[in-house]
């Protein structure tokens, strides 16, 4: 609706100052000729807006004009009170804070929206975490975000997974990102986007050295290059398997990522058993296989198979022999 977009684009001028036209085109999903002759209409109601034209132009109010915008909507109040990663909030230091915010939103609402935001924030729950994750490492964000939010380079003490060793970076970070419960620092290193997770950092100091990162670009959009390159990476070994259908919905949950597409039945195969792919990095990653014993056979390719094999053979040597005293 028109008056929803008017009412956007007052409330980025106040909080954002001068916006180039192209950007809240872009926010609003509308072209540039919408949003001059939205700021026409907001000019002709009286806001003192206006736009300049130019390399640093933009559209911006008059210096010092605010304004109380109390129009909430139902659904605004409750898209407020669900809180999508509450964890966020407690890593970040945030959590008194936020619960002051909410408190203060809610004096603020106008009153036939209150029961209903109150009844959300007590009926929905999102918990990022995926199932069985078990407790994850902890990850001091203190030096992080003063990095991230000071505009500093920041030295760090790093560990690679597979790595005992730490290797020392002075990278430029962007942002903080929070991704299923798991805290990356995302940070240009020599000019490169890089992820470094959090719990991986074993010290972080700030230096004196403003941050250089690359002109024009923002956080979402580093995250964005970073997360298709993580997505996109190409399997070393594809695996195929068959499993049995009872053991199937929990397959599914634990295996997540490595499976490639949907589980199928194969013509000729037992019933009971369905037909799953999965990729891997590396073959002896097919050992996490295991954990599902007999329920659970690896078809192909043969130096997959080896690979449960002889893991398998191990095992069994090693409940074979007396326990230790």
């Amino acid at each position: 609706m028109k008056s929803d977009r008017l009412l956007s684009i007052l409330l980025l001028l106040q909080t954002r100052g001068r916006v180039p036209a192209g950007e809240l085109a872009a926010r609003l999903e509308v072209s540039r000729r919408t949003v001059y002759r939205d700021v026409e209409a907001l000019s002709a109601a009286g806001v003192p807006v206006y736009a300049e034209r130019g390399r640093h132009g933009g559209i911006a109010l008059l210096p010092g004009f605010r304004t109380d915008v109390t129009g909430m909507t139902a659904d605004e109040a409750r898209a407020l009170f669900i809180l999508a990663a509450e964890g966020a909030h407690t890593a970040l230091g945030l959590d008194e804070a936020l619960g002051s915010a909410l408190r203060k939103v809610m004096a603020a609402l106008p009153a036939p929206h209150r029961p209903a935001a109150e009844l959300t924030g007590r009926r929905i729950l999102v918990d990022p975490d995926r199932w069985m994750g078990g407790p994850r490492p902890s990850a001091d964000l203190d030096e992080l975000q003063s990095a991230v939010l000071t505009d500093l380079r920041l030295r760090i003490r790093y560990r690679h997974s597979g790595e005992t060793r730490m290797r020392t970076y002075t990278v430029d970070p962007y942002g903080l990102v929070a991704k299923a419960g798991t805290w990356y620092l995302v940070a240009d290193r020599r000019g490169t986007p890089q992820l470094f997770r959090a719990d991986r950092v074993a010290s972080a100091t700030l230096t004196d050295a403003p941050v250089r990162r690359r002109a024009g670009v923002e956080l979402a959009e580093v995250w964005r290059q970073l997360r298709r390159q993580v997505e996109d990476r190409p399997a070393g070994v594809r695996v195929t398997a068959r499993i049995r259908r009872d053991r199937l919905d929990l397959a599914v949950r634990i295996l997540g990522g490595a499976l490639t597409g949907p589980p199928r039945d194969e013509p000729g195969d037992q019933p009971g058993w369905a037909v799953i792919e999965l990729a891997y990095p590396v073959v002896r990653a097919v050992r996490q296989l295991l954990q599902f014993g007999d329920s659970l056979e690896v078809l192909g390719p043969p130096e997959a198979r080896r690979v449960m094999a002889e893991a398998a053979a191990a095992l069994t040597a090693v409940y074979a022999a007396d326990p230790p005293p």
